[in-house]
């Protein structure tokens, strides 16, 4: 089995082990305990876990188990704490496993773990790190077996009653379900999917399906980034038959909201009077150009107001304020302020 150990062989532990099982993989779980799990990666960056992975070889009894590295942690209590550590462990190259026939009357379910054995512990008068399969027991509604001390759950594999190489092998489309969990380094986002385990400790990261969240102490809570307020009262200009009153912005998570007051400093606008082509219609007038870092990521509209009549205005990507229409017959007399607001994204 090629399976390494670290620390583990009485014997001696070559260079090759030292350099394959990931020492520096501690996520604690205790004060002297640290997560299970397999470490993450891939060699496309396109999959969280693909250590261990485990693929069924079509129309036979046996599957092959991908390279990968974990850490498996003793049994490890408050009132029993871990005196044996952590075991680290590498599967460096391919491994192929073979499960038995199924049973003639009921289906079983398998379950596929890495599991250290060391007889200093446990007697068993074995000192290395294999992949097994703890075969399960028929029944009509069948269960997977309970994983024994230091083994780390991989897969459930149901094996259909009679089940045997040829056409009524494995279903391995459907035969397998995922239990793999994965551990990082202290301090690392912990990748999970269904993994419902607490946290070690407050201020905790993980990764569930694309969401961050943090453990409080108490419960897992999705991660709200520190709120970020940036407010302004500069940078906007005033254009043409225009002059600026005030402006006022406050931008915060990638969204804008501003305020601008203009004072019409010439002669009056008037909009198009009702029962003529196009009814309260102006022609596009700039007024005003917003500050960079506060202008709009797509053409936006924005309610435009003097106190008497309304309209609306667009703001462009490149900060242009322009009047657009207004209200039917309208007339924005010299030394009114009309003002403009609205909100959007950066």
């Amino acid at each position: 089995m090629p399976v390494r150990s670290g620390w583990l062989s009485p014997d001696s532990q070559t260079r090759e082990d030292t350099r394959l099982v990931p020492l520096g993989a501690l996520s604690p779980t205790s004060p002297v305990g640290t997560r299970s799990g397999v470490l993450p990666g891939s060699y496309n960056g396109q999959y969280r876990l693909s250590g261990f992975t485990l693929t069924g070889i079509t129309n036979t009894m046996t599957a092959t188990v991908s390279p990968g590295r974990a850490v498996i942690q003793a049994p490890d209590s408050q009132t029993t704490p871990s005196t044996r550590g952590a075991y680290p462990v590498a599967l460096p190259d391919y491994v192929t496993i073979a499960f038995d026939n199924g049973d003639a009357q009921y289906g079983r379910v398998d379950l596929v773990v890495l599991r250290v054995y060391d007889d200093t512990y446990d007697g068993s008068g074995r000192t290395e790190a294999v992949v097994e399969i703890i075969k399960g027991t028929p029944a009509a509604t069948p269960v997977a077996p309970t994983a024994p001390d230091l083994a780390l759950p991989l897969y459930q594999v149901a094996v259909q009653a009679n089940a045997s190489a040829g056409t009524s092998a494995i279903a391995w489309t459907t035969a397998l379900t995922g239990l793999r969990t994965a551990t990082v380094a202290i301090g690392g986002i912990l990748p999970v999917s269904t993994d419902t385990s607490i946290g070690s400790y407050p201020g905790q990261y993980r990764d569930v399906d694309g969401v961050l969240q943090r453990w409080s102490g108490t419960a897992w809570a999705d991660y709200q980034p520190p709120l970020v307020v940036e407010t302004t009262t500069t940078g906007a200009t005033a254009t043409g038959n225009w002059s600026l009153t005030s402006f006022s912005a406050r931008r915060t998570r990638g969204v804008c909201s501003f305020t601008l007051a203009l004072n019409r400093t010439t002669s009056s606008l008037t909009a198009t009077a009702a029962g003529t082509t196009n009814p309260g219609n102006v022609t596009d007038e700039l007024m005003a150009t917003l500050p960079s870092g506060w202008r709009p990521a797509v053409d936006s509209y924005a309610i435009a107001t003097d106190g008497f009549a309304s309209g609306a205005a667009r703001i462009a990507v490149d900060g242009s304020v322009s009047l657009v229409t207004w209200a039917t017959s309208g007339v924005i007399q010299v030394g009114n302020n009309v003002r403009v607001c609205t909100s959007f994204v950066l």
